[in-house]
């Protein structure tokens, strides 16, 4: 594979992660340094756990993540400016009344004084041709606003690394459409997590997770295919009809 030199390393070594006895996640391991990263699999395969854990908000059994050097788990504070995560849910994300307030939560972490945290949040909403948003009240916001509202908080802290979790979830097809050219526009090294293959066309690097363990990795185009054809076979099983317990 090529690399790109100004991309964000991540460097997963032997990571293990168990919940009452449940494994979630076992002995996984993997380097990378391509900026635009998808990472597949069915729902329950273990992928917005390795999402929690790469972004450091939950630290595995074994193992550790280390993204541009950075133990994510156990320097949280270096963490906050090295990667970003957005959730599935925005409802779960934001916290703030307006947009302007959201988007200055994190920088106020970070640190930054009350100055650089009204021009960093005003050069953003800039960026993204969303001024107007400033004092918008954020429930009254659409699902897919919102979903743009917490990239923007995310871009904001200028990261690393963006981790992507579902962002597509409960959103239309215009919405997703929408959403996926602001995504385009990131500089930073993109990590996506999806159930769905055509949410990742085009990445330089797919990587499916099954059953917390790495089952393939390599090229959109060959994992893609191998996961859709897996997924379609699965498909023409009738396993919805057996009744568990």
């Amino acid at each position: 594979m090529e690399f790109d030199e100004l991309a964000a390393t991540v460097e997963v070594t032997s990571v293990s992660l168990s919940r009452n006895e449940n494994p979630l996640l076992e002995n996984i391991g993997l380097s990378a340094r391509e900026k635009r990263i998808g990472i597949v699999g069915r729902n329950g395969s273990g992928k917005t756990t390795f999402a929690r854990v790469l972004s450091g908000l939950v630290a595995p059994d074994q193992g550790e993540v280390r993204i541009c050097g950075i133990d994510v788990a156990k320097d949280r504070k270096a963490a906050l400016r090295t990667v970003g995560i957005l959730f599935q849910n925005p409802d779960h994300q934001i916290i703030f009344p307006t947009v302007e307030e959201e988007l200055g939560f994190g920088l106020i972490q970070m640190g930054c004084s009350k100055l650089e945290t009204e021009h960093q949040v005003y050069e953003v909403l800039k960026a993204f041709d969303k001024g107007h948003w400033a004092k918008a009240q954020t429930h009254q916001l659409s699902q897919g606003q919102k979903q743009l509202v917490c990239l923007m908080a995310i871009i904001a802290m200028k990261p690393k690394v963006v981790i992507l979790d579902e962002p597509f979830s409960g959103l239309d097809i215009p919405t997703r459409l929408q959403l996926t050219h602001y995504f385009d526009r990131i500089d930073a090294t993109l990590i996506h997590i999806s159930h769905n293959p055509e949410s990742l066309q085009g990445y330089e690097r797919i990587i499916w997770l099954d059953n917390g363990h790495i089952r393939e990795d390599g090229s959109a185009a060959t994992i893609l295919s191998n996961f859709t054809k897996h997924m379609n076979a699965l498909g023409n099983q009738d396993d919805i009809s057996e009744l568990i317990g």
